[in-house]
């Protein structure tokens, strides 16, 4: 086979890329799908929306470990009272206090 020259060379390296990029973009799909199927699972409707995107937010912001393990050390919070009314958060019913809402925001 002929040595390639610097032009051929380029090109592929530049094909190669992009097919890799399409790969890492379809294999990222697919773990958030995953993710996705074990949140359906869950509770969350005891969350607002804003809560729920916040804890993911914090979650992924502080590295996965970490998260849990703060996380763990709070009470388990009263589930018996529903943590959304009409939109509005109930006082200390989706957290313990000063775990939600307290940690600054990005």
């Amino acid at each position: 086979m002929p040595k390639m020259n610097d032009r051929e060379r380029l090109a592929k390296l530049e094909a190669d890329q992009r097919n890799i990029a399409n790969e890492a973009e379809t294999v990222r799909r697919a773990l958030r799908g995953q993710y996705g199927k074990l949140v359906s699972e869950q509770p969350v409707e005891r969350l607002s929306e804003r809560e729920f995107r916040d804890l993911l937010v914090q979650g992924i912001r502080v590295g996965g470990g970490a998260a849990v393990a703060a996380l763990k050390g709070l009470p388990t919070a009263n589930t018996s009272t529903p943590a959304v009314s009409n939109g509005r958060q109930k006082k200390g019913a989706a957290f313990a206090q000063g775990a939600a809402g307290d940690a600054p925001s990005e």
